[in-house]
């Protein structure tokens, strides 16, 4: 037999091999969430600024990634409204806009909670990823609505900066299993940071708002 005929058979087996083992894994009550976690603590160890504490998954988080196959109730839509809402923290003084210079900083910045990322550095938003956000700007993601003069169109009305105040600290609270991060409620970024991030959308002097 080629040789070349005998590797891709061989590459066959091994995939049949791998989907059979798969498919008995899943049917297994071994397999379950306990299992994978156990496997995972197994695979990884605790490096720079990434922690073991992110396999903990919140209530939020396992009814999120659970088995497509059962989609949420409207109960357990409304449970993670509530409770996301109710864990979102405002600013005591009342200020929410920082410095828009220091939000772009944070917005163009990709590094935080990886192994790689130093622990004494703050982590970045890498807002950049997934949305439009100065007219300029010639790569960004459009995972997420484009930003372009999000506050020029908007204002700066109480309702509109607690909104997105609310929607940049844990985006779980307006749109339940949002691929968004929950960049306060994980606690990425600070309460300095969220604010230099509103001023970015918000001031008129932003190249958000040109």
């Amino acid at each position: 037999m080629p040789q070349r005929k005998f590797s891709l058979l061989l590459a066959l087996a091994t995939t049949l091999a791998a989907c059979s083992a798969l498919a008995k894994d899943k049917a297994s009550p071994a397999a379950g969430p306990a299992a994978v976690k156990q496997a995972l603590l197994a695979s990884f160890e605790a490096k720079g600024q990434a922690g073991l504490d992110r396999l903990d998954q919140d209530e939020t988080q396992a009814l999120c990634s659970r088995d497509p196959d059962h989609p949420l109730s409207s109960d357990e839509v409304q449970k993670i409204v509530s409770a996301n809402t109710a864990a979102i923290r405002y600013p005591a003084d009342g200020r929410y806009l920082g410095d828009w210079r220091e939000g772009e900083k944070i917005a163009q910045t990709g590094t935080g909670k990886q192994f790689s990322d130093d622990p004494a550095k703050p982590a970045g938003g890498n807002c950049y990823a997934c949305h439009q956000l100065a007219k300029g700007e010639i790569a960004y993601g459009t995972l997420g609505p484009s930003l372009y003069r999000y506050g020029k169109l908007r204002g700066q009305g109480e309702a509109m900066l607690k909104y997105t105040w609310g929607k940049i600290y844990d985006a779980e609270a307006s749109m339940p299993c949002s691929i968004m991060p929950r960049f306060g409620h994980k606690g990425i970024l600070t309460e300095q940071q969220i604010r230099d991030v509103m001023a970015l959308l918000f001031d008129p002097q932003s190249p958000v708002n040109q």
